[in-house]
């Protein structure tokens, strides 16, 4: 089998503890994953070689949280945002209507659109949630379409409740825990809700993910965003591997995520694009809590699919490191996923590695809204 080194790495950023960051580096590819890494002197003979120039290398940036199966844009409600008018969990009923209007095919290719977006932005693994259909054909042909492009596919049929369902909540859940899951299960590999004031409440959001489990699905949740609530405690009791927001936590609620290891997943983009408080990432950091930054892509609060944006927010916002905030943006990710195999340049790892046009990651959030990513590599093929 043909091996590719990757020469020519000016700082290797490996997110492997026991590599950490190399300069003068190589990396050596063989049937899409990391075979060889190390000093460049060092490097052992490959069928092909590839010269980076001296430019930095990170790992791929593992996406964990998004929505990108949608129609329509809120542009308006932005602005709105920008006036005065506070972000509330209700605008999303606008983006329900377009999706549900829209066909299979303008789905594909908005969903194709934003992913080509991110993997130019150096995103080689993102997770995608369904939650703008809210009927069982809506959510189940969403999940289907996401399929084709990750296998972090989630279902999101608790995201609110559907206007057609508003006098009667229970029988929407009864809904999603029935013919909507059933007819979802088959697509995803998670199942989320949105535990939030105006979307479900804990009673709620334990029913719907206990019987996505009952399906073989995977936990995550959506909590604590707009105000303390239950949501993060009820992630860390039911074990879930990730719980996302995060921005008002109660001491106990600290505490819970360290004792379980359920990795808060934060979403600085949102705050930035809502203007609300962001989470107290040093907080949990310095409590011992695993922490991952995503995007939250979405056309309501969160409208951006820059993973290096959402770094030098959290630098400059939430109390990281650089260090700090990459490791959140790539093993921090995969962690939320449950993945060993992307979000690090270790031996066995997939070959996912963004290339950066500068000398050192830290250009990350030193050089804000610079497109610096110059090469994304996914599996060992330049993308």
């Amino acid at each position: 089998m043909s091996t590719l080194a990757l020469t020519g790495i000016g700082e290797l950023s490996t997110q492997d503890p026991e590599l950490g960051v190399l300069h003068d580096a190589a990396l050596v590819v063989e049937a899409g994953r990391v075979a060889w890494v190390g000093p460049s002197r060092q490097a052992p003979a490959a069928d092909t070689a590839y010269d980076l120039g001296g430019r930095a290398v990170v790992p791929g940036f593992v996406d964990s949280h998004s929505h990108l199966m949608f129609a329509g844009d809120r542009a308006e409600e932005f602005a709105a945002r920008m006036t005065g008018t506070p972000y509330s969990a209700g605008g999303i009923r606008t983006t329900v209507a377009a999706t549900r209007a829209a066909s299979d095919e303008q789905l594909a290719a908005n969903l194709a659109r934003l992913v080509d977006e991110m993997r130019r932005q150096g995103t080689t693994t993102v997770e995608v949630k369904s939650g703008y259909g809210l009927t069982v054909a809506d959510e189940a042909r969403a999940l289907a379409i996401a399929r084709h492009v990750t296998d972090e596919t989630t279902f999101l049929g608790a995201h609110v409740v559907p206007p057609e369902h508003a006098d009667d909540p229970a029988a929407y859940v009864d809904l999603v825990t029935g013919p909507m899951l059933e007819a979802c299960a088959p697509h995803a590999r998670w199942v989320d809700v949105f535990c939030e004031r105006g979307a479900f409440d804990e009673d709620q959001a334990r029913t719907i993910l206990q019987a996505g489990a009952a399906k073989g699905l995977r936990g995550r949740l959506h909590a604590n965003q707009l105000g303390p609530g239950p949501g993060v405690r009820l992630a860390c009791e039911l074990g879930l591997m990730a719980v996302d927001h995060c921005t008002y936590l109660s001491d106990e609620d600290v505490s819970a995520l360290v004792e379980t290891g359920t990795t808060a997943t934060l979403l600085p983009g949102v705050e930035f694009s809502t203007r609300s408080p962001y989470p107290d990432a040093r907080r949990l950091l310095d409590a011992g809590v695993h922490v991952a930054i995503a995007s939250d892509c979405n056309p309501g609060s969160c409208y951006t699919s820059s993973m290096p944006l959402c770094i030098a927010l959290a630098v400059r916002e939430m109390g990281m490191s650089p260090a700090e905030a990459l490791a959140a943006a790539t093993t921090g990710g995969a962690r939320a996923l449950d993945r060993s195999d992307v979000g690090h340049l270790g031996v066995g790892a997939r070959a996912d590695l963004a290339v950066l046009d500068a000398p050192s990651y830290l250009h990350l959030a030193y050089r804000p809204g610079v497109p610096l990513v110059a090469q994304t590599w996914v599996a060992g093929r330049r993308t």
